[in-house]
């Protein structure tokens, strides 16, 4: 699979400050708090071990007067480098990571099922989730019983020896979340629940819904696993997967320029996309202030899940005019059509010498566009899961993920028109929906949802 490290032309996702923020950030979120599990763990990633085997492999004689000898096992925090900490997007912080952080090559998305009806049971898995996505955002195993060969190992290995690969998790909670079950009926967002079913939509149930989302994104898609399985080990008794889902995008290697990704149709996706480096425009667009309403989701995020099938081969036999009237730009650059850049004012208004309009009312740019007030931030990956062996195709789409500060003023708003109109159906078909409430940031010695409980 490919994927894309980043996009940096001018309305792609960028970060939410600048390069020397970022890194003062990270500087600063990076250091895990007294008791972290994260700075108790007795494994090392690939750099450190590389550090150490520099210096006499499995042992290092450090001075000072102490003389002590730590094994391989055991962090060297002292011996990071600045281009490790380049790697590491820091978990705590006002925001959750995985939102506005450019997008990583893959993804690992999950679903999980809640088994308990305890609260407290509920509070523990998320405070357990905090400590192992602080430790593997890292680059670090998690646990401290890597090493006893009488015992399961406290992390799962895959991971060992790889970079931190720029990983992010981001965690949500369905509507179903809210069902009484725990107590916390009373603190459901008003209006939050499933999507309404859209025109033309075949959605398949083991595609759906989900009491916990969790989305886990990074450049190496081992390394993105090995965080997801994890994580499912660790709600064993507590939560079971619904459903998963893995992603790709092109590469910074593939693509060193960092140009918008394409979907698997050949076209630019994510090129109408707001700044991220635009605190305000985030502030308006993206993030939930407290005076929304509950006070817990201020500076969290609601995020819409659709998993869309692609008709690769219908599409493949059709012209490239047809093409882009489906899209409304062009495939090669990506302007807006009878534009040459791709990031050309999109104007709907436009006719050709003939009268007719440049830009076809039906097509999927002019649909989501509108009159541009109304924006989401796109989030989506490409997937493919192999042959559909009923129809002998190929099943494979676009995982798409956008978030928002009201799923029904802006996504629902958005994707009615799009149902009822958009040439783009003709090619693709909804097969999964799923909507969570994400959670604010987390601060150092907080935990996951820990304004909800």
């Amino acid at each position: 699979m490919k994927g894309f490290k980043r996009q940096k032309e001018q309305g792609a996702p960028q970060h939410a400050e600048s390069h020397k923020e970022q890194a003062d950030l990270e500087k600063k979120d990076a250091q895990p708090a007294d008791g972290e599990l994260s700075g108790k763990s007795t494994t090392v990633s690939r750099r450190e071990l590389l550090k150490l085997a520099g210096v006499g492999g499995l042992g290092l004689l450090l001075g000072g007067g102490v003389g002590a000898v730590l094994s391989a096992g055991q962090r060297l925090e002292s011996m990071v480098t600045e281009a490790d900490t380049q790697d590491v997007v820091p978990f705590y912080g006002k925001h959750q990571a995985g939102i506005v952080t450019p997008a990583q090559d893959f993804i690992c998305f999950a679903a999980f099922d809640l088994t308990t009806s305890d609260k407290e049971q509920v509070r523990s898995l998320f405070k357990a989730w905090t400590e192992a996505s602080a430790t593997m955002t890292s680059g670090t195993l998690i646990g401290t019983e890597n090493e006893n060969l009488n015992l399961p190992p406290s992390d799962t290995g895959e991971a060992a020896g790889l970079s931190p690969s720029r990983t992010t998790i981001t965690f949500g909670v369905g509507p179903s979340f809210f069902d009484g079950r725990y107590g916390l009926a009373g603190l459901k967002p008003a209006g939050f629940r499933e999507l309404p079913r859209f025109q033309g939509d075949a959605l398949d149930e083991q595609w759906c819904g989900g009491d916990i989302g969790v989305q886990v994104c990074a450049n190496d898609l081992q390394v993105a696993f090995h965080a997801l399985r994890n994580l499912a080990r660790i709600a064993r008794g507590t939560a079971v997967l619904r459903w998963t889902q893995e992603g790709f995008q092109r590469t910074a290697q593939a693509d060193p320029a960092g140009s918008t990704p394409r979907n698997l149709l050949g076209f630019k996706d994510g090129t109408g996309n707001p700044d991220t480096s635009k605190a305000d425009e985030m502030k308006r667009l993206v993030w939930t202030q407290s005076s929304d309403g509950p006070a817990w989701m201020g500076n969290g995020s609601y995020m819409a899940v659709r998993r869309v099938r692609m008709r690769i081969e219908v599409w493949d036999r059709s012209t490239l005019g047809d093409q882009e009237d489906t899209f409304g730009r062009h495939r090669s650059s990506g302007a807006p059509l009878g534009k040459a850049k791709e990031f050309d004012k999109l104007d709907l208004a436009a006719t050709s010498p003939e009268g007719k309009p440049l830009t076809p009312p039906t097509s999927h740019v002019a649909l989501a566009h509108g009159d541009g007030s109304i924006n989401i931030l796109r989030r989506s990956y490409s997937y493919s899961s192999g042959l559909d062996k009923q129809t002998g195709q190929l099943d494979a789409g676009l995982l798409f993920i956008s978030y928002q500060r009201d799923l029904f003023k802006q996504f629902v708003h958005i994707q009615e028109k799009l149902a009822r109109n958009d040439k783009l159906n003709e090619y693709i078909v909804h097969k999964g929906s799923a909507v969570f409430a994400c959670f604010p940031g987390v601060s150092q010695g907080g935990y996951i949802g820990d304004t909800l409980f």
